[in-house]
C-alpha cells in the first residue's frame, strides 16, 4: 500500500496551449520531437526545457495524471540481480516495507533529494546558462544548482538534501558529481536508503529534441557493497508550464499514515 499523498493526480499546468517557442516542425506542421537536440553557443547540447517522466512526450492539455516512472516506487526494478545492500540496509528496507512505508519523506512533505526527484511524476524545468544548470521542480516549488564553471566540490560540505553538484562535459554528455548528502534519504517509495557517505554520478544526454536520458550511479559504500546504476528517461512537455505546488498547503494525509 502506498501512502495516499503519493497517488494524487497531477493537475494540468498553467498557460495551457501557449505555444512553446523554437519547436522544430515536420512538413505538415506537427512538432518534430525526433529532430536533433538544440545546441548552445559553445556547441554543447542545450538541456533547457520543461521535462516530465517517460519517453513519449506530451502536448497540453494533459488529460490525466503525469506518467509515473515505475522506478519511483522501486528503484531496483531494472537492476540485474537486485541491489548490493550492506546487511543493515537490507534489513532497513524490509522494516520500512513491513510498515507500509509510512515514513516516506514524500508522504510527510519533506525534501526528497536529487535521485528521487528525477523519478517524481511532477515536471521540472531545466535552465542551462554558461557555468550553471538550474533545475526548477514543480514539487514543492524547489530548485537545484549544478555548477559547470570549473569549481571543485567542497572539501567539507554542510550536509543537505540535494548535496553539492559540479559538472563537466565529456563530448555530448554532461557528467555531474554530487556529494554532501544528509543521512537518511530515501531513493524511492520502497525506502531504498542513501547515506551521507554517498557520491552520486549523473550522466545527462539529450539524444533528440524531445528526449532526455539520465544515467545515475550510486556509490555509497556505507549502504552498498559496490556502486550500481539506473537509467531514467524524460520527455519534453510542450505548450504548458509548471504550476505552483506547496506540499503542506491544506495537507490532511499525514495523520492517516500509521503503517501497520
Amino acid at each position: 500500500m502506498w501512502p495516499a499523498v503519493l497517488l494524487a493526480t497531477a493537475v494540468s499546468a498553467q498557460w495551457l496551449n501557449y505555444p512553446t517557442p523554437g519547436i522544430p516542425r515536420t512538413p505538415d506542421g506537427k512538432p518534430n520531437l525526433s529532430a536533433p537536440a538544440p545546441k548552445t553557443r559553445d556547441g554543447k547540447p542545450d538541456l533547457s526545457g520543461l521535462w516530465e517522466p517517460g519517453s513519449g512526450g506530451s502536448i497540453a492539455p494533459v488529460s490525466g495524471a503525469a506518467e509515473v516512472d515505475p522506478q519511483f516506487r522501486d528503484i531496483a526494478l531494472n537492476v540485474k540481480g537486485g541491489l548490493p545492500f550492506q546487511s543493515w540496509a537490507a534489513e532497513l528496507v524490509k522494516t520500512r516495507r513491513a510498515d507500509e512505508n509510512k515514513d516516506d519523506p514524500d508522504g510527510h512533505c519533506q525534501p526528497l533529494g536529487l535521485v528521487k526527484m528525477h523519478l517524481h511524476p511532477y515536471p521540472r524545468k531545466m535552465i542551462q546558462i554558461p557555468g550553471l544548470l538550474l533545475i526548477l521542480f514543480e514539487r514543492d516549488t524547489a530548485y537545484r544548482q549544478i555548477f559547470t564553471d570549473g569549481r571543485p566540490l567542497p572539501s567539507d560540505p554542510q550536509p543537505s538534501f540535494n548535496g553539492y553538484s559540479t559538472g563537466k562535459w565529456e563530448g555530448d554528455t554532461l557528467v555531474v558529481e554530487t556529494i554532501g548528502f544528509k543521512d537518511g534519504l530515501w531513493l524511492d517509495v520502497s525506502g531504498t536508503p542513501l547515506t551521507g557517505a554517498a557520491k552520486v554520478i549523473e550522466r545527462f544526454r539529450r539524444p533528440s529534441f524531445g528526449k532526455l536520458e539520465i544515467e545515475i550511479t550510486i556509490d555509497d559504500p556505507k549502504a552498498y557493497t559496490k556502486p550500481w546504476s539506473i537509467k531514467v528517461n524524460q520527455s519534453l512537455a510542450l505548450n504548458t508550464d509548471m504550476l505552483e505546488f506547496v506540499c503542506k498547503e491544506n495537507e490532511k494525509d499525514v495523520p492517516h499514515l500509521v503503517g501497520k
